[in-house]
């Protein structure tokens, strides 16, 4: 995709981040159309978190341009990168386990009413509104009113990216959100995500460096590897095993790429 190109829902070029005399990411240019579901894989250091951290304000890039849906934007701080529409779902620390549901759900975003000078939470509206948004992503909650703690960790994920849906998320971002969940706990947050992308039309970049867990649902691979960004690939274009070799070598006797 060329700079700003306007089929883009977000698009990054020649991201460049240092820290020291630590050169963090090298060049890389990074897009995610609408809608869809990017694998964003690398081994440990490649460059997957700076890169998120750019994108959502935490780092300001050394150089390098971010555009939003053709027109070129500045993300100076994580407020910024919500008003875009860009929502983060962590792989720990997303909730409080002794608070309710409906509490975590509008952890920091309370909704209120008012009546003149005086104003009370309203949470009537809270916890219809968090029934309603976990069940658009399958998971059919009998109350919303006990603690978000003894839910499973699947659960738990779908009500964070049940959050993240209704306060505006165009792009969602899930850092490692499956490497502490079982496989039966990851295959929910899987069908999670799908059900983000094809039934709520938002687009998810799944950051990881598990491709057993992206490779299912993911409709394209953007591979980075000590900085820089080596393959950019629909999913067909190579077999898990070899995405696993890139992933883990930086390379392939053959490389087919964008």
């Amino acid at each position: 995709m060329a700079g700003g190109a306007a089929d883009a829902l977000i698009e990054m070029t020649g991201i460049v981040k240092r820290f020291g005399e630590t050169l963090a990411l090298a060049g890389v240019d990074f897009a995610v159309r609408k809608p869809e579901i990017v694998g964003l894989v690398g081994d440990n250091g490649a460059g997957k978190t700076t890169l998120i951290k750019v994108l959502t304000g935490i780092h300001r890039p050394d150089a390098g341009r971010i555009f939003h849906k053709g027109k070129a934007v500045d993300i100076p701080n994580p407020g910024a990168a919500h008003a875009l529409g860009i929502e983060t779902v962590h792989q720990r620390g997303a909730t409080i386990p002794e608070m309710t549901i409906w509490e975590n759900f509008f952890l920091g975003r309370e909704l209120e009413r008012r009546v003149g000078p005086f104003r009370w939470l309203d949470k009537r509206r809270m916890r219809a509104i968090t029934l309603e948004r976990t069940a658009e992503l399958g998971i059919h909650l009998p109350t919303c009113e006990r603690p978000i703690g003894t839910l499973s960790g699947g659960e738990q994920q779908a009500v964070v990216i049940g959050r993240a849906v209704h306060f505006g998320g165009e792009l969602l971002l899930l850092d490692e959100p499956t490497s502490a969940l079982s496989i039966r706990e990851t295959n929910k947050v899987l069908r999670y995500v799908e059900k983000a992308k094809g039934d709520l039309g938002r687009s998810v970049v799944f950051i990881t460096h598990i491709m057993r867990h992206i490779y299912p649902i993911a409709d394209r691979f953007v591979v980075l590897w000590q900085g820089k960004k080596i393959a950019d690939m629909e999913k067909g274009q190579l077999p898990i095993r070899e995405l696993e070799e890139l992933v883990i070598r930086g390379q392939l006797e053959t490389l087919h790429t964008l």
